[in-house]
């Protein structure tokens, strides 16, 4: 008797399909990325109030901050206080832009 499925090796489109602890190896669904900070909305809204005319030296943060995939609060970048990614229900949702 044979299966139509082979169970020793499944294909990955149905191992990334199934859940986490029902896989052939459990892995978790999470993960964690590294962002740029693009760091030109709040950055250089504050180079403008604070009186600066020229601001066109200022180019962009672009720190990289290490990200979770499923993060619970907000993640600003820590050199110019941009946002970088927001909580949704599960998987945070990047800034555009960024």
């Amino acid at each position: 008797m044979t299966l139509a499925v082979d169970l020793l090796n499944p294909s990955p489109e149905l191992e990334k399909r199934q859940h986490k602890l029902k896989r052939l190896v459990q892995s978790p669904n999470s993960y964690f990325m590294d962002v740029k900070c693009p760091g030109t909305s709040s950055a250089l809204n504050i180079l403008q109030e604070s009186g600066s005319d020229d601001v066109s030296w200022f180019t962009g943060c672009f720190t990289i901050t290490t990200v979770f995939s499923h993060a619970q609060t907000v993640v600003i970048c820590g050199s110019c206080a941009s946002i970088l990614c927001q909580p949704t229900g599960g998987k945070a949702r990047l800034t555009e832009g960024v």
